[in-house]
């Protein structure tokens, strides 16, 4: 919903700031004050066209900023994620015009292009006016709009279902059928770089311990003297350190014997002297297993640089090279049954293709009832607005496809099946039908929107609805209808509208008067709020014209009472 939206330095309007209601919204005024320029304003921030033209005489750049409070709206919300947009409760939109003519969009206070507000304006509201005409005038729309009608939801999820199978089922054949055109090379390239690995045989770890044994022997010479040392005078030597540890332990027993004090360090000593008769021992094992040999040092240089190699060939790391081996072998494997494989594929393909075309004829049957049944609503709603010879068809026809696509029936498939919808308007009889965007009139056009909504009631995804001329051309009867229709549904959507007749402004449940005034020498544009009072005399006005009556505001109090009696009702 539209909560608030802030003009300023725009065409005639200074500045000006409205806060609108949920339902019917109404804006009323003498012509030229200034009404159709604020669904201008709109349009603009929504991602209508900015020219410099709409910047107030003597101002640098108008400004447009719409605020739209979606609490409650999951599902506007839903659709708004789709766009691209994680709106929480609310959602800015701020638009800039130059007097340069360069524009600036702002959504939440992050520039947006104009291609990415268009977007957004389209799941927010649908305009029609004089200047613009939005979703319901585009004819991708039309198929969503006709589904809704029909309740197809299950059946969608079917063929949309449906198509993802069968797009996957398809890439997948085509994938093993390159697969197997390409098998012998392929093969060849694979048996050589297993072979390849599988002759070098590498072993997990095989390159920190190989690393380890160079280390070994490329310093034999100084181990072996190291350990040799170390054992020498530990235990080989005259006075060697065991020896003195041994002269040590002796006096320190004798000594024991006068004070027991002496008892914990003389069995200390006894350990170390045992530990350091090990070490000596194991430095002379050591020190006679050490030996050079240059050959076993040239072997394991040269297999670790055949490992090293290998493995930057196929990753990088020992690891990597083992999985490539296994990948190889698993890929080996797969090629040598790529024909039991293809097989079962083509089976898959030919279940994913029946289901498709099932769902999507079945969806074309449905459509095709139901078009007859949208067309003739329509022509209904349109009739009893006014154009009495109206009639509305549903034009169903296949989707264009080129070669390459997933076909069904001689149509391109699509995850919402093989058809596209145009609704087509005549709007006099001896007329041939025209698209819904391609009527002239501006007040029929409008109509013909508001018939559309009337019967898509509660199944549109915007929830703002602007008509602009929806009341060209009418009055009288005709003109009640359509506040009739217009507060019908506002009940599921945020509608403004604006309006020159009475017997629609009487069914607001918000009502704006826009006046043109003139302020030190310029003129500009207002709009204030009405009260139940001032409502009363400005639908007297709207009746009564510049001098109001006793009758024009009976008349407008019965207007009033009969919108009331209507919407209770």
């Amino acid at each position: 919903m539209l909560s608030v939206l802030r003009v300023r330095h725009f065409a005639i309007i200074d500045e000006l700031e409205l806060e609108f209601g949920p339902g019917l919204n109404v804006f009323t005024g003498e012509t030229g004050a200034g009404k159709s320029i604020l669904v201008r304003a709109l349009e603009l921030v929504l991602g209508g066209r900015g020219r410099s033209d709409v910047v107030r005489s003597g101002e640098e750049a108008a400004e447009v900023e719409a605020l739209f409070d979606l609490h409650g709206d999951e599902t506007l919300r839903a659709r708004l994620r789709e766009a691209g947009y994680e709106a929480d409760e609310e959602l800015l939109i701020r638009r800039v015009v130059s007097r340069s003519g360069r524009t600036r969009a702002y959504v939440d206070g992050r520039l947006a292009t104009a291609r990415q507000l268009q977007a957004l304006g389209a799941v927010l509201a649908d305009i029609c006016s004089q200047h613009e005409h939005h979703s319901l005038t585009d004819p991708s729309t039309h198929l969503e709009a006709l589904d809704a009608f029909a309740g197809l939801q299950p059946l969608l999820q079917e063929a949309a279902s449906a198509y993802t199978a069968l797009r996957e089922a398809t890439e997948r054949l085509e994938a093993l059928r390159r697969q197997a055109a390409e098998r012998g090379e392929r093969e060849d390239l694979l048996r050589f770089q297993l072979s390849e690995i599988e002759e070098l045989d590498p072993k997990p770890g095989e390159l920190e311990a190989l690393e380890t044994e160079r280390e070994r022997l490329a310093h034999a010479e100084r181990l072996r003297e190291a350990a040799s040392l170390g054992e020498h005078l530990l235990y080989g030597r005259e006075e060697a350190v065991v020896d003195v540890l041994g002269r040590i332990d002796t006096e320190l027993q004798q000594a024991a014997r006068f004070d027991a004090a002496l008892q914990e360090p003389l069995q200390r000593l006894q350990e170390a002297r045992a530990l350091v008769e090990d070490v000596a021992l194991e430095l002379g094992r050591y020190a006679r297993s050490v030996e050079s040999d240059p050959e076993q040092l040239a072997r394991l240089e040269e297999r670790l640089q055949r490992l090293r190699r290998l493995a930057r060939k196929h990753g990088g790391s020992l690891e990597e090279l083992l999985q490539r081996r296994e990948r190889l072998r698993e890929e080996l494997e797969q090629l040598g049954s790529v024909d039991v494989v293809l097989e079962e594929a083509e089976a898959q393909l030919r279940q994913a293709r029946e289901r498709a075309e099932a769902a999507a004829l079945a969806l074309r049957e449905r459509r095709r009832e139901a078009a007859e049944r949208l067309g003739e609503a329509i022509g209904a709603e349109l009739r009893s607005l006014g154009m009495g010879e109206a009639e509305v068809r549903v034009e169903l026809r296949p989707t264009e496809g080129r070669e390459g696509e997933l076909q069904v029936a001689g149509a391109r498939l699509t995850p919402r099946g093989i058809d596209r919808a145009e609704l087509l308007v005549a709007p006099n009889r001896g007329e041939p039908p025209r698209p819904l965007r391609r009527i002239a009139s501006g007040g029929e056009l409008s109509r013909a929107l508001l018939a559309v909504r009337r019967v898509l009631s509660g199944v549109s995804p915007a929830g703002l609805h602007v008509f602009d001329e929806v009341d060209a051309g009418v009055g009288g009867a005709v003109a009640e209808v359509i506040g009739r229709k217009l507060h019908e549904v506002s009940r599921h959507h945020q509608v403004l509208c604006i309006t020159h007749l009475p017997q629609i402004a009487a069914y607001a449940d918000r009502h704006f008067r826009v006046e043109k005034r003139t302020t030190g020498g310029r003129t500009q544009s207002a709009v204030r709020p009405l009260d139940e009072a001032a409502r009363r005399e400005e639908l007297a006005r709207m009746l009564g014209g510049v001098q109001v009556g006793r009758a024009a505001r009976a008349a407008a109090e019965e207007l009033l009472r009969a919108a009331r009696q209507h919407a209770a009702g």
